[in-house]
């Protein structure tokens, strides 16, 4: 058999509902789950236009927060009568669902990020108490150098509908590239406003090695990643040949104009029909 040189970490899948082996650490989660993966493939697929790509977007976001809510989110003891009820006191569901009074804020970080939240925000709509549940709205983009090298990222407005303090807060947007931005984000909701959120989802359909690293490092113990696919292939052949996170240090996933290799294109621009 011919000698495979590219990414193996996805030729053998566990069940849906299970994850990817990897050494990035307990706080990132690379959801297995075939059918998601099947819709990526198609979304990155230069053949894949709208109305297809929001379509694509909106069913893989559906699934990623459900896995999110499954996983992570407080639950509670309740008593719930059934229909059953009116014919014998057996009818009832005794045992957990999940805590409809979960306070939860989800981000929109135009603006690939806005159609991604909005699938969020209106999911937890669905679970929660309505009143407890909140979008709010950041404008930002990479700022580059000369060479077209991202050099950061800047706020230039936003929309903060409320306090955070104690609240689960999610940042669903597409690409984790190279987390600058998201940084930049994190880092104004917890110095600027009125206290430390419960804790911080980044929630993303395709990440990178780079991205995993930087969160890690700036924000220990207070964000968690869940994601579809990371993607590193610009690493070398052997690397790419050991588990997800095994060689850390000799992982790459971005070129030099810091965009993710295989991934999607620059989706921001995908997603709006835009050039730029």
């Amino acid at each position: 058999m011919a000698e495979h040189r590219g990414e193996t970490a996805y030729l053998r899948l566990p069940t849906a509902g299970g994850e990817l082996a990897h050494g990035y650490g307990d706080h990132v989660h690379l959801i297995s789950d075939p059918l998601a993966l099947t819709w990526l493939a198609r979304l990155c697929h230069q053949a894949c236009v709208q109305p297809e790509i929001n379509r694509i977007v909106t069913q893989l976001y559906r699934g990623l927060v459900r896995e999110l809510i499954n996983r992570e989110f407080p639950r509670r003891i309740v008593k719930s009568e059934t229909r059953m009820r009116a014919y014998t006191e057996l009818g009832y569901y005794e045992g957990e669902i999940i805590d409809p009074a979960t306070e939860v804020t989800s981000v929109d970080i135009a603006r690939a990020g806005i159609l991604p939240s909005m699938v969020c925000f209106e999911a937890l709509c669905e679970v929660l108490d309505p009143t407890k549940v909140r979008q709010d709205h950041i404008l930002m983009n990479r700022t580059t150098n000369d060479q077209m090298q991202v050099t950061g990222a800047g706020i230039h407005g936003r929309k903060i509908a409320g306090p955070v303090k104690d609240r689960i807060l999610l940042f669903p947007d597409p690409m984790g590239a190279t987390g600058g931005s998201l940084s930049e984000a994190i880092r104004f909701y917890l110095e600027e406003l009125d206290g430390p959120p419960r804790h911080v989802y980044a929630l993303n359909l395709i990440v990178t090695p780079e991205f995993v690293q930087r969160l890690s490092a700036e924000f220990p113990g207070m964000v968690s990643i869940y994601a579809y696919r990371l993607d590193r292939g610009l690493s070398p052949p052997d690397v790419l040949a050991q588990q997800l996170g095994a060689a850390w240090d000799q992982e790459k996933g971005l070129t030099n104009l810091q965009y993710i290799v295989p991934g999607a294109g620059g989706m921001g621009e995908i997603m709006n029909n835009a050039l730029s």
